[in-house]
């Protein structure tokens, strides 16, 4: 009875310590997600101002070019928002875009019959990444860099025609493609359309 009562015991404490650091796991899972998400939201200025270079839009969608924008910050929130205490946010230095973070509990796992754990807090660490949806086809007539259009100081530009700014090409994606014209980027589509937010291996 009593070496049942014992093992029943060793079970609860060590059910207990799961519990703690799922509930860890989860919160690294959220910050991690969090950074790469605010670094690809962020991202939106810099695609617009390079969008019309057809290199680097084909450097981007094929994995190449990555964001350099610090969702840290997000980290930090989301963590917070899952009762976790200590957090350490990085970006990944591998090459690809995306964020490692590793948060410790921000309670201890409390006293058990395991020696130690009245004062150990459980620690997770989770890794989360932005890669592109779509691709890039670009216009077999355009220059992968175009020309700045050309100043006016004041006199008539005489063909307003001749001064349209040429399209690199247009984005493929799965359900559809989106012809890139220069004098309505609104209609391109949303980052989270360009680029999914993925949990991935350290």
């Amino acid at each position: 009875m009593v070496g049942l009562l014992f093992l029943a015991l060793l079970v609860f404490a060590f059910g207990k310590a799961d519990t703690s650091r799922s509930g860890t796991q989860s919160a690294a899972d959220a910050a991690a997600l969090a950074a790469a998400q605010d670094s690809r939201d962020q991202f939106k200025t810099l695609f617009l101002e390079n969008v019309l270079n057809g290199g680097w839009l084909r450097d981007l969608l094929n994995g190449d070019r990555i964001g350099t924008y610090n969702g840290c910050t997000e980290a930090d929130r989301f963590a917070s928002l899952n009762d976790a205490g200590q957090v350490q946010c990085s970006q990944l230095s591998d090459g690809r875009w995306g964020f490692h973070v590793q948060v410790t509990s921000n309670k201890p796992m409390g006293k058990s019959i395991i020696p130690g754990t009245e004062d150990k807090h459980a620690e997770s660490s989770a890794t989360a990444v932005v890669e592109p949806r779509c691709g890039f086809e670009p216009d077999p007539d355009a220059t992968e860099s175009p020309s700045p259009l050309p100043q006016n100081n004041g006199g008539t530009s005489g063909d307003d025609k001749g001064d349209k700014k040429p399209s690199p090409g247009k984005i493929t994606c799965d359900d559809r493609d989106f012809q890139i014209d220069p004098d309505h980027l609104d209609l391109l589509p949303d980052m989270a359309d360009l680029f999914t937010v993925r949990l991935a291996e350290d």
